[in-house]
């Protein structure tokens, strides 16, 4: 019975391309990668291979109907609960270190992906899937039932982990069951609920802000999610207890030293701790009165500077298993895909973590606009990445396609710095967003496919984590840099706009808060608040 799901699985297998540019085929720089198996690897990639038992009809059904479920309350909940944080912020009127926040959930997000999808390998995908939905319905209760910031803190920061494990644990899947060919094409159509979902949401946020709260509209997804989550785990679960009972996949008992080991507990921490040093003084510094000079600032910067530079010879010489594998970053394809990813997620962290807060507070928008505003980008980059995919599977090629993206990046870039204005139309500021869309799509479709082409298939989680890992830190990098440019210049600008005649519990609420301390609309003062936002965050 086993070696009959082992010549099933290998039939319904990934076909391999012949063209050299989406094959296979993997690159010899990573041939080292294979040659070091252990028992670890064989246990894990047993556990791989059960997943692709589903590849039947039947499997494929129910595993595509619970990706299609779980990603649509996923979208869901991306689309309107990460808006709320602005009503959350200035409710606790600390509007002024949601980039601080922002940082902190990018960095949580980033760092634990890489040991969820190992996680995924050493448990299995259903046990995967069950832990980071229990850290979402954690997260939401603690968010909901929030009566200082510092809890409701606590509570993002936990829903940062269940969103991780989300996104790589969804990719990982999807990477499992489909081909190289129609990799790209088949990674985007998990973001198809995304092309509806953000107009959805757009009157579910104006409804839930202007009734029931945003406390509200955070606790109902702590019932919504597990329900929407249980398909997909019933399934993985029931398949990988048919694969157990056919032998497919090997038994393998841990304790604790040896699961700590292979989630790589050390790497994981150094990894965390160096950046979240590193990210969130720049971002809360400038709240200080001495600013710069703080001397913990500066003790922190350099702590995490320290761990960073201690995980290279962890990860190189102690650990066994580790959670950022040294030796890939000899192969170009990763390293290209990594740091592209990085960049374009920075240029998305400072350009976005304050665009909802300037377009209520500047151009007027409503809750609804506003929403609409913001996730465009989103919308025309999941359009753009599914037709990518599709382009790729006809003509087998992507590297000028890449270059292309990276073109219409930058100009898009330009055209914000022209076009993001008070002065600006509507039409104009939909513009921005959707060439800026057009050009993360293609690289960030791209990019999927690039690196996961030079890795053998029970390292694909593993390089899908690190490129996810990158996408994350650079919008913590970015979201950290909006909110040094926030937090160190927009008092300031209001002052200046408002005059020397403002007091300063004014300014602080101004500053803090975009809910019931606004000057009228059209008012001498709300121009001079739209200005103050439009220099430093338009």
């Amino acid at each position: 019975m086993p070696a009959f799901w082992k010549k099933l699985c290998s039939w319904l297998g990934d076909r391999q391309s012949t063209n050299p540019d989406v094959s296979e085929t993997k690159d010899p720089q990573v041939d080292l990668v294979e040659s070091q198996s252990t028992d670890y690897d064989a246990v894990a990639f047993s556990k791989i291979r059960a997943t692709e038992s589903m590849r039947t009809w039947r499997g494929k059904y129910f595993v595509y109907a619970g990706l299609g479920l779980i990603m649509t309350i996923f979208e869901l909940d991306n689309a309107t609960v990460g808006t709320y944080r602005n009503y959350a912020t200035s409710a606790f009127n600390q509007l002024s270190v949601l980039a601080s926040l922002n940082t902190a959930t990018s960095i949580i997000g980033a760092v634990f992906k890489p040991p969820i999808a190992k996680l995924s390998d050493v448990l299995g995908r259903a046990e995967a899937y069950l832990f980071t939905v229990c850290c979402y319905v954690v997260s939401y209760i603690l968010c909901a039932a929030s009566k200082d910031f510092s809890t409701y803190a606590g509570g993002v920061i936990l829903y940062a982990v269940g969103q991780s494990g989300i996104t790589v644990l969804n990719a990982v899947l999807i990477s499992d069951l489909s081909s190289m060919r129609w990799r790209g094409f088949a990674y985007n159509i998990l973001y198809l609920p995304f092309l509806v979902i953000p107009w959805v949401s757009a009157f579910i946020v104006d409804s839930v802000v202007n009734g029931i709260g945003w406390r509200w509209g955070i606790g109902m997804f702590a019932i919504l999610m597990p329900f929407c989550a249980s398909l997909i785990i019933i399934t993985l679960a029931v398949f990988q207890s048919r694969a157990k009972q056919t032998g497919l996949i090997l038994k393998d008992r841990l304790t604790l030293y040896q699961f700590c080991s292979r989630i790589d507990l050390g790497g994981t921490l150094l990894l965390s701790g160096g950046f979240a040093l590193l990210l969130i003084p720049i971002t809360i510094a400038s709240t200080t009165t001495s600013r710069w000079k703080t001397p913990w600032v500066d003790a922190l910067i350099a702590l995490g500077v320290v761990c960073l530079i201690a995980l290279y010879p962890y990860e190189r010489y102690i650990t066994k298993h580790p959670v950022v594998p040294v030796r890939y970053f000899r192969v170009l394809a990763i390293i290209t895909s990594v740091c592209l990813t990085c960049i374009d997620n920075v240029g998305f962290g400072v350009t976005h973590t304050y665009l909802y807060a300037w377009s209520t507070v500047s151009r007027g928008f409503s809750a609804r606009d506003a929403q609409f505003l913001t996730y465009t980008n989103g919308v025309m980059q999941a359009l753009t990445g599914m037709i990518i995919g599709l382009v790729i599977y006809r003509f087998c090629t992507y590297k000028w396609i890449l270059v292309a993206g990276a073109i219409i990046r930058l100009i898009g870039y330009g055209v914000m710095i022209r076009l993001r204005t008070n002065n600006s139309s509507v039409v104009e500021l939909f513009i921005v967003q959707l060439v800026q869309g057009l050009g993360s799509g293609i690289i960030e479709t791209i990019v999927i496919v690039a690196s996961q082409i030079v890795v053998p298939h029970k390292k694909l989680a593993q390089v899908t984590s690190l490129l996810m890992l990158s996408a994350f830190l650079g919008n913590g990098i970015g979201s950290a840099i909006a909110g040094g440019i926030y937090t160190d210049t927009l008092k300031n600008r209001l002052r200046e706009r408002l005059g020397s005649g403002v007091s300063d519990d004014k300014l602080d609420e101004l500053y803090n808060s975009i809910t019931g301390v606004l000057p009228a609309w059209g008012s001498s003062e709300r121009g001079a608040v739209n200005g103050a936002y439009s220099d430093v965050m338009g």
